[in-house]
């Protein structure tokens, strides 16, 4: 490994979960159960394995239940970052939850995928802080579970990426984790505005850098998924 794995991460679970109807009527996302574990618990028992011992949570869209689950776990410690007065979008909601983060490099991750393999050992492969602010999880497009989009970059043999752009597809999706050193956030507000914003800066300054996941990974953003992904998942 480049560097010391971050003991911190961010799970950014405060979606209203649109597409994800009618399931997250009365729920949100992140406790959607899939192969017997809620989608929460897939990223919090990997990152607990990796040895991050805390773990701040944002919640919005059924707020009380996310906070109620997270009560129930003890690795990693939770801390939970209030967004039901103002939803704060990726980036926004990373600037709010700063104060629980810490000065340190941290991990920041969705909660509507799954990662088999070993993700937190591959990101960690190319995390050298004095030399990039961001390292990033991608995964093949081909061989993404449950995703149908046209893919997000392209990512030459140093692993630095390039944005598809006007092409028509790309050979690489973003996984749904990345490092982060919370110096690229010096001066932020916690208002609402997209992280794609502070991963732009970072790739034209040439301080941002992805690794290609080398396990599955399922990505479980609609009903249909669900299903799917379970039914995956219980095969096993």
């Amino acid at each position: 490994m480049s560097g010391t794995i971050p003991k911190t991460a961010m799970l950014l679970a405060a979606g209203l979960g649109t597409r994800m109807r009618p399931l997250t009527d009365n729920m949100p996302k992140p406790l959607i159960e899939v192969g017997g574990k809620a989608l929460i618990d897939w990223t919090l028992d990997q990152i607990a394995e990796a040895g991050v011992e805390t773990a701040v949570v944002n919640v919005h869209h059924k707020a009380q239940m996310l906070t109620d689950h997270s009560r129930g776990r003890d690795k990693p410690k939770i801390f939970i970052s209030d967004e039901t007065a103002l939803l704060l979008d990726t980036g926004g909601g990373v600037v709010k939850a700063l104060p629980l983060l810490g000065d340190a490099p941290f991990f920041v991750l969705n909660c509507d995928g799954i990662l088999l393999g070993r993700p937190i050992e591959s990101l960690m492969r190319i995390w050298k802080p004095d030399e990039i602010d961001i390292a990033m999880l991608v995964h093949p497009r081909e061989t993404a579970h449950g995703f149908d989009g046209a893919g997000d970059f392209f990512v030459d043999e140093t692993g630095h990426l390039e944005r598809r752009g006007k092409a028509n597809a790309a050979p690489f999706v973003y996984a749904g984790a990345y490092i982060l050193h919370p110096r690229v956030l010096k001066n932020r507000t916690p208002e609402p505005f997209s992280m794609n914003e502070i991963w732009d800066k970072a790739i034209t300054a040439g301080r941002m850098k992805a690794v290609v996941h080398a396990g599955e990974w399922f990505h479980v953003g609609t009903p249909d998924a669900v299903g799917k992904t379970d039914a995956a998942l219980r095969a096993r």
